[in-house]
């Protein structure tokens, strides 16, 4: 079979690691000519294919996108030619998962607290606190995760090396499946109130839109922590500023709407919020981890499985 990269230099450099490359050439051959292509590979700077693109790939059987959202990427009669689509949501979602428990693990501890404390001379306060802030161990806590998603379901494995407790908002799973997960499902507004830290996880959609605003924020604990590694437009910006001046919860953003947020952004001056440069998905060698998903999808297509990160219709109209 032969195979089509679809994809900028400087992305197969950065996300394909050579011993890869090397096995998916003992199953495909490459080509550059797309109406011979039996499998494309998309990825970050491939742009979105036309419906004229794809009558002339008259051979094409499977595409894999070697990165995270490629719902923008299919043209509209993509469906009816009857071709097998596969992303790297799952390995993307395996370093953002990683990079939240890392968050949770420095909220509690109150890491970035306790570091500008030192740093002036101080020390930890009656063994328990710094800067009003309690310095905590995961044990015993309620997480509360928002979305099943690859991410949220990665990070769920994760947490189940600890003792914690986990409650799961997602409209999507039922209460059986949660139990399966080892989660709790509950509505949103119960996990908000619920739980010591709260990991937004969902898909960035028209209707999970400011999905967490006022009335969420305010349900939150005090000392609450929460933590958006999503995406920002699923927060009501205005509305967490306004909370976290009252300096009652503890702030993680890896994304903002827009990004980068304006240089004179609240979110940047405020003590109780760690603002990241969207860092926690891939990056560096991480990268490598999406090309290693593309390659043993496509063998897995050429072995006559099915890929594991195979998509559906049904299940892309759910995804961001």
């Amino acid at each position: 079979m032969k195979v089509l990269f679809d994809l900028p230099a400087a992305t197969i450099a950065k996300c394909f690691d050579p011993q890869d490359l090397q096995a998916l050439a003992r199953v495909y051959q490459t080509t550059t000519i797309a109406s011979e292509a039996d499998a494309i590979i998309t990825g970050w700077g491939t742009l979105a294919l036309s419906d004229a693109q794809i009558e002339r790939m008259l051979n094409l059987r499977v595409w894999v996108h070697s990165a995270g959202s490629v719902k923008n990427f299919l043209p509209a009669s993509f469906w009816s030619r009857g071709i097998r689509l596969a992303t790297c949501n799952e390995a993307l979602a395996i370093g953002v998962a990683e990079t939240t428990l890392g968050l949770i693990v420095a909220g509690l501890k109150g890491f970035f607290p306790a570091s500008n404390v030192t740093r002036a001379g101080g020390w930890l306060e009656n063994g328990k606190t710094v800067q009003g802030w309690p310095v905590r161990e995961l044990y015993g806590t309620t997480i509360g995760i928002i979305g099943a998603s690859q991410t949220g379901r990665h990070l769920i494995r994760l947490l189940k090396n600890f003792q914690v407790k986990m409650l799961l908002a997602d409209p999507y799973v039922t209460q059986d499946q949660a139990r399966e997960l080892g989660c709790e499902k509950v509505e949103l507004q119960e996990l908000m109130s619920q739980s010591d830290v709260v990991s937004l996880m969902a898909p960035a959609l028209p209707e999970t839109r400011h999905m967490l605003s006022r009335a969420q924020f305010a349900a939150m604990k005090d000392n609450g922590i929460l933590i958006n590694t999503a995406r920002g437009m699923i927060v009501d910006e205005d509305a967490l500023v306004a909370e976290l001046q009252t300096g009652r919860i503890f702030a993680f953003l890896d994304v903002t709407f827009p990004e980068p947020p304006a240089t004179d952004h609240a979110f940047r001056r405020l003590p109780n919020c760690v603002l990241l440069p969207h860092i926690a998905g891939a990056v560096s060698n991480g990268c490598l981890r999406l090309g290693r998903s593309t390659v043993d999808q496509l063998i897995e297509f050429s072995d006559g499985k099915k890929m594991h990160g195979e998509v559906t219709q049904e299940q892309i109209a759910r995804m961001a």
